[in-house]
């Protein structure tokens, strides 16, 4: 009986799993074919990428944080499951009869399992719906053949050591792992930071000499296990280019194939530029975005509490089908805002202050990150509209200031020059060395995958995403005339940046002062949504 029941649920899941409806806008197999190709182009001869999925993290006893996949896995495969290994070869591979220049490893499927934690792809699903041509089970990755010995570079990212041991799981992400370190002859006591600097020290030239003082001054200075390495401090202490070399060459000995480095320059580079597939997601995920704040703006009153307000821009995100929040959601009322990543949102009360909304939806695996501040009661107080102007025209000059060819610090010195000057004529500040006391934060960062994207930090490129997010703080028991206290102003959009200038993406929310005043005054379509009093229960 019990074998016709699992005979017959498989059968069913079978036949539901052909039908699943999933959205018509994810990104297609070819573009994820595509990135791939892109990588192996950048590959150094002779080498393999080893990309590994994002962990499973826990929550609470035995739940966990529904699972989000590791960006660059995503962007190069598109899967979404754990578990699961991916190899990129720079020359085709003769893997038993096939040749094959990329690898997929992936979950078993496993009806039980499904039954309670949801499809999984398995080898003819990966196939078909991600377009890989050699997929393997990843049980199989122990026994795989490929010998990493063989390459003259094995790449891949540094682990982090959040990787739990699933004892019930042979090929769970931490025996993945284990399992890639036998393979690749890891040694135990590898240090990423040590293995980058000793690279760094024997592949520069002589007429680099100065930089690499300087970068060994700064290492030793900054790690503690870098400045107990006898060969650093040795190199440190050399008087002469023939003590140098000597020591260059017994660091050299004891570099391997193993390369932690080239991979995050790969990627940052890849990354930071969009394709125009991803340009579309962003354009979705954002303008959500900048609709959730404008139904918040017409939804605002003073006894709405920090978590409701979260709540209706995160109910729009939903609506639209965005899948998450890219980051936890910043909601500050008054003085809350002062804390630049302030997420417990349990004021119960608003009241008259300024409410700074730092969100953004997650649109497939793509976020936008947009921040307005607005008076909850509608109007701005004389205070709050002079220093709300300020911000407002930083942001101006920092948007104006990103164009192709900018470095990423141009949109900050622009806004900085603003805010220091609004600043000091309001009597807040007398010199520019007191800004950062009230502008603390950088003006921009890359935008797409991660809410703080991979970049390169190079002089801006065609379709580049960043943010403009200038911002003033001004705490309780600040040193300026108590009038301002409380007042926190943060005015954050996303820019594309193109050949033909900056471009607004979430322009659709308003940002002058006088037009989100006119916009609070509009109905909103949740004035008559009422609920019971939680008082009834007492």
């Amino acid at each position: 009986m019990i074998m016709l029941r699992l005979i017959l649920f498989t059968c069913f899941l079978a036949i539901s799993l052909s039908a699943q409806e999933l959205p018509n806008d994810y990104l297609t197999p070819t573009f994820h074919a595509a990135r791939r190709a892109a990588v192996r182009a950048q590959m150094p001869p002779n080498s393999v990428a080893v990309f590994f999925a994002n962990p499973i993290r826990n929550r609470a006893n035995d739940v966990d944080f529904h699972y989000h996949q590791d960006p660059n896995f995503y962007y190069l495969t598109g899967l979404k499951e754990p578990h699961a290994v991916l190899l990129i070869y720079k020359e085709l591979q003769q893997i038993d009869a096939v040749q094959t220049d990329e690898i997929l490893f992936v979950q078993e499927r496993d009806p039980l399992r499904e039954q309670w934690d949801g499809y999984r792809l398995g080898i003819k699903g990966a196939k078909e719906r991600l377009g890989f041509k050699e997929v393997f089970f990843n049980t199989d990755f122990a026994s795989f053949k490929t010998q990493f010995d063989q390459f003259d570079r094995v790449l891949f990212f540094e682990f982090e050591n959040d990787v739990r041991d699933d004892i019930s799981n042979n090929a769970d992400l931490y025996s993945l792992i284990k399992t890639f370190k036998t393979k690749a002859n890891f040694p135990q006591d590898f240090s990423a930071s040590r293995t980058s600097l000793y690279r760094y020290i024997t592949t520069s030239d002589a007429k680099s000499s100065a930089n690499v003082a300087q970068v060994l001054d700064r290492s030793l200075r900054r790690n503690a296990d870098l400045a107990k390495d006898t060969l650093l401090l040795q190199y440190k202490k050399a008087i002469n280019e023939r003590q140098r070399t000597e020591l260059r060459q017994q660091m050299q000995m004891q570099l391997t194939n193993l390369d932690v480095e080239t991979l995050a320059v790969i990627m940052d580079d890849l990354r930071e530029i969009k394709q125009p597939e991803e340009v579309a997601l962003l354009k979705k995920a954002i303008y959500i975005s900048a609709v959730g704040q404008v139904e918040v703006m017409k939804a605002m009153h003073p006894d709405m509490s920090e978590r409701e307000i979260q709540g209706i821009h995160e109910f729009v995100f939903k609506k639209y089908g965005a899948e998450y929040e890219g980051y936890p959601s910043i909601v500050g009322g008054g003085h809350n805002g002062c804390v630049l990543h302030y997420i417990t949102n349990d004021k119960p009360r608003v009241a008259s202050d300024l409410v700074l909304m730092d969100l953004g939806a997650e649109y497939h695996n793509y976020t936008a990150d947009v921040t307005r501040t607005i008076p909850a009661d509608g109007t701005f107080s004389v205070e709050q509209r002079a220093i709300y102007d300020i911000v407002y025209e930083a942001q101006e000059a920092g948007i104006a200031s990103s164009v192709v060819g900018a470095s990423m610090r141009a949109p900050h010195m622009a806004a900085l020059v603003i805010i220091e000057k609004g600043l000091k004529a309001l009597g807040i500040i007398s010199d520019a060395s007191e800004v950062r006391r009230y502008f603390p934060h950088g003006t921009s960062h890359y935008l797409g995958l991660d809410v703080h994207d991979a970049g390169t930090y190079a002089p801006f490129r065609h379709n580049t995403l960043i943010t403009v997010e200038p911002g003033i703080y001004i705490p309780e028991n600040s040193p300026c005339d108590p009038k301002w206290w409380g007042i926190a102003v943060r005015i954050e959009d996303d820019i594309l940046i193109t050949e033909d200038g900056p471009v607004n993406l979430s322009a659709y929310a308003p940002r002058t002062a006088t037009v989100i005043e006119e916009m609070m005054q509009q109905p909103s379509v949740l004035d008559d949504f009422l609920l019971p009093e939680l008082s009834t229960l007492e």
